[in-house]
């Protein structure tokens, strides 16, 4: 009997121990907090391809981390102008320069962004039953945002590529559908 109870409360804390490892390794990214936004001055955020302006007071979230990258990561891709003057505001954080809309070029969420580890490395996108290879140039800000550095835009959502014109035409979407598509993404 006492061997069997030994069996048993072993067996108990193998499976206790397994499913304790597998709720750590399907953890996923969570919300690390909030910024309240702050109305810009007239002519201070630029909504070019539609992008968004802070509102005044509202609770936007932000995230330090973005969901785990596979071969095949899903993601929104956006659209942005990585131009000077573009509403992508400053020089891209890569390389300190601009970029043509006419290259495929992208921002990448924070998580994703890694710290400058994919910076001037090529990611493979596949959306709208066709793929482009586009450079990683810029981090598309997850933890800050309703500032001047950020063009008093929101943050970015953990989960996007911001791409440049070229991409999206790249892609085959027409220029009037450029805003939200869901695609897959990896590192080439």
């Amino acid at each position: 009997m006492k061997n069997q109870v030994c069996s048993t409360i072993s067996l108990l804390l193998f499976l206790l121990l397994i499913t304790a490892s597998l709720k750590v390794s399907a953890q996923v990214c969570k919300a690390s907090g909030k910024i309240r936004g702050k109305k810009p001055l007239p002519g201070q955020c630029n909504t070019e391809n539609n992008s968004d302006c802070c509102a005044e007071g509202k609770l936007y979230t932000t995230y330090k981390c973005s969901p785990a990258v596979s071969g095949r990561t899903k993601a929104t891709l956006t659209i942005n102008s990585f131009e000077e003057g573009g509403d992508g505001g400053a020089p891209s954080e890569c390389d300190n320069k601009f970029h043509s809309d006419d290259m495929p070029v992208v921002a990448l969420s924070t998580g994703w962004f890694n710290k400058k580890g994919r910076c001037l490395n090529n990611i493979t996108i596949h959306g709208n039953g066709h793929s482009v290879v586009a450079m990683v140039v810029d981090e598309c800000d997850s933890t800050m945002g309703c500032d001047s550095d950020h063009d008093y835009q929101p943050p970015c959502p953990n989960n996007i590529v911001d791409a440049s014109k070229a991409v999206w035409k790249a892609l085959g979407v027409p220029k009037s559908d450029c805003g939200g598509l869901d695609i897959l993404w990896s590192d080439a």
